[in-house]
This record gives structure tokens, C-alpha cells and sequence, in this order.
């Protein structure tokens, strides 16, 4: 049994960007590593979407499909479409993708200081997307730097738009990459683990920094993450990734206090808490490591770690589950319609 493309459509308007039934794949030495299962959500303009799971759940591998900047070989986009304002990105020839890539749609990635160019000054890095996109003159690129500098919170930005990315701490070379990363007005703005390795002071001014300029220019944002509290913060809707599969999506508040599926369960119960905290209690913890993507699973990718499996699980994956009117979806036996015929269906 094979699972139904978890596709969405939850917004009243028409989505900006629609990712439906994207699939991924590697080809490593031991044999083919399927990164990416059949994911599926959509964005409206202005929304902000959280992606969250652990580490090589495929967030950052669904980011990078969406930009196509998947190395081939060894990867390879195997299934899907990427539709963004109803053009299918990945049907374009490479020069229409480089026009929309960093100036409609962009990404700010992990790390700011593999990002940037440590030879060329941040101005001269802001001012190179500008005049490409933009079609603007060498003056008016670096005017544009300038002002981007400004908006992002960086002091003196006149003095500093000529200065070098080592010059910049870590919490600023940040601030240059969302400069860089909004400078050409993108519709879709993908934020990779935007505060990594940043103190919490800095993490705070970072997220604040992209919710204002969300509301000031209708900017839709894809935040990926492993922080739950981020999220809680920042995002509209969640989606949560498992083993290359989304198995949960739905609002925050829906999600947060109410998860249905095991997975998400275990990640709201290992973050910190008040209580937690104040009492000095253990985190809780899920058992168990992620399966290989090398494995070819013909069940439940969580099953070995869920403490509800059942002999199901190992079977097949259900069909997904919608709830409240198709505005919520897991992937889940504890939670699949119709699932005791499915499993006779079978025999």
C-alpha cells in the first residue's frame, strides 16, 4: 500500500506557492537514498509556514528542491511540481529559474558566513542582485544596498555597506543575508534555520526582523526549524517532517496544543518548559534514532520509536486524514478513516 499525496489548499485565496507531490532522491554507494517523500503543503502571500523536525528529516532538502539547487548527479527531483504564482518551477529552463531564483523567490541560508563572499564587500554582494534583477545602474545598486542595510537594522549602513563579511559579527552577517535575500521585494522568502549558532538575544532580534517585514510587504515565508518555540512565535501553520514525509500539518494553536500525530507528540514533549525549568525535571525524550533513508520502508518510517504501533504500522502507511473541514492532515493509523477495510483490502 502506497500513501496518497498529502496535498493542501488551505487558504481561501489562491496559494502562492503549492509544492505537491515533490519526492527526491540520492544516489550514494550503498544505493539509493529517497530524501524526500511525496511532500505537499502551499503558502498564501503574507503567511508564514513552519517546517520543523530533526535533523535529516528533509527540511533544508525540501528548501533546496524548491530552489533547484539539488546537485544532480547525485540527486534528483523524481516526482512533483513547485507551482509559484501557477508557473511550474520546475518545468523552467535554467535562465528563467535564474531570474526568478533570488529575486521572486528567496533563501537565506544556514550558515552567513559560508554564504557570503568574503572578498567582495556586503554592498558590492546586495548591489550585485539589484543590478541583475533589477536592471538598475551601479549608483542607484548601491543606493538600494544602502537603504536594504537600513531596513534590516544594521547602524551606519552608509559607512558599512563597503565593509567586508568579517567585519560583521555573526547576529549582523545575518542581517546582510535577509538584506541580500529581500532586496529585489521577493513573493516567497525560505528561511533555513535563520539563527543558527546565534545567541538568544540575537535569535529574537532576527525573528522579530523578518515578522515585521512580512507585514510590511505581504512577503510569504517558509520558516525551517527545530525550534518549537520559534515556531509558536512566528508561524501561521506547521507542517512536520518525519524521515522525508510530512506527517502533521495544520494551524500552530491546532498543532501545539493539540498534536495527533506520535512524532509530534515527542517533539512538543522534548522542548523546554516553564516547568521543566523551574523544577529542574528531565526532558522527556524520543527513543530510538531515525531510520536510514537508504531503508525501503514498507510501513510507518516512526514506527520502531512510536510507543501506539501497531501491527498495522508496519504494513503500509494509511491514507491521509483530514479533519476540521480539510484544514488539518496527518499521516497516521491512530488516526486513518476507513482503516480496518484498507487493512482487509490488503490480505
Amino acid at each position: 500500500m502506497t500513501a496518497s499525496t498529502l496535498s493542501s489548499s488551505f487558504s481561501s485565496v489562491a496559494p502562492l506557492l503549492d509544492v505537491h507531490d515533490l519526492s527526491v532522491e540520492f544516489e550514494t554507494r550503498k544505493g539509493i537514498a529517497r530524501v524526500l517523500e511525496s511532500v505537499s503543503f502551499s503558502l498564501a502571500r503574507g503567511q508564514t509556514l513552519g517546517l520543523v523536525g530533526e535533523s535529516g528529516c528533509g527540511k533544508s532538502m525540501t528548501a533546496l528542491a524548491i530552489m533547484r539547487l539539488i546537485p544532480n548527479p547525485p540527486g534528483r527531483i523524481t516526482s512533483g511540481q513547485v507551482l509559484f504564482d501557477g508557473s511550474d518551477l520546475l518545468a523552467l529552463s535554467d535562465p528563467a529559474m535564474r531570474e526568478i531564483r533570488g529575486n521572486r523567490v528567496s533563501m537565506i541560508f544556514q550558515e552567513p558566513m559560508t554564504s557570503l563572499n568574503p572578498v567582495f564587500t556586503v554592498g558590492e554582494q546586495i548591489a550585485e542582485a539589484v543590478r541583475l534583477h533589477q536592471r538598475l545602474d551601479r549608483k542607484a545598486a548601491h543606493e538600494r544596498a544602502v537603504q536594504m542595510l537600513e531596513s534590516v537594522g544594521i547602524p551606519a549602513a552608509r559607512t558599512r555597506v563597503d565593509e567586508y563579511p568579517h567585519q560583521f559579527s555573526g547576529g549582523m552577517r545575518q542581517r546582510v543575508m535577509i538584506a541580500m535575500a529581500l532586496a529585489c521585494n521577493p513573493g516567497v522568502l525560505i528561511a533555513d534555520e535563520p539563527t543558527t549558532a546565534l545567541d538568544v538575544t540575537v535569535q529574537a532580534q532576527i525573528f522579530d526582523l523578518i515578522s515585521d517585514l512580512r507585514q510590511r510587504t505581504g512577503t510569504a515565508v517558509v520558516l525551517i526549524t527545530h525550534d518549537m518555540g520559534a515556531i509558536a512565535e512566528m508561524a501561521d501553520r506547521v507542517a512536520v517532517m518525519y524521515a522525508g514525509r510530512i506527517v502533521e500539518e495544520g494551524t500552530v494553536a491546532e498543532v501545539l496544543e493539540h498534536p495527533l500525530h506520535p512524532y509530534t507528540q515527542g517533539l512538543i514533549a522534548c522542548a523546554p518548559g516553564r516547568r521543566t525549568a523551574r523544577h529542574g525535571e528531565p526532558l522527556e525524550e524520543i527513543p530510538g534514532t531515525v531510520p536510514s533513508l537508504l531503508e525501503r520502508r514498507g510501513g510507518c518510517a516512526f514506527a520502531d520509536r512510536c510507543r501506539h504501533v501497531m501491527p498495522r504500522c508496519t504494513v503500509g502507511l494509511p491514507a491521509e486524514t483530514r479533519l476540521d473541514g480539510g484544514q488539518r492532515r496527518v499521516l497516521c493509523w491512530l488516526h486513518a478513516q476507513g482503516a480496518d477495510a484498507a487493512l482487509e483490502g490488503q490480505a
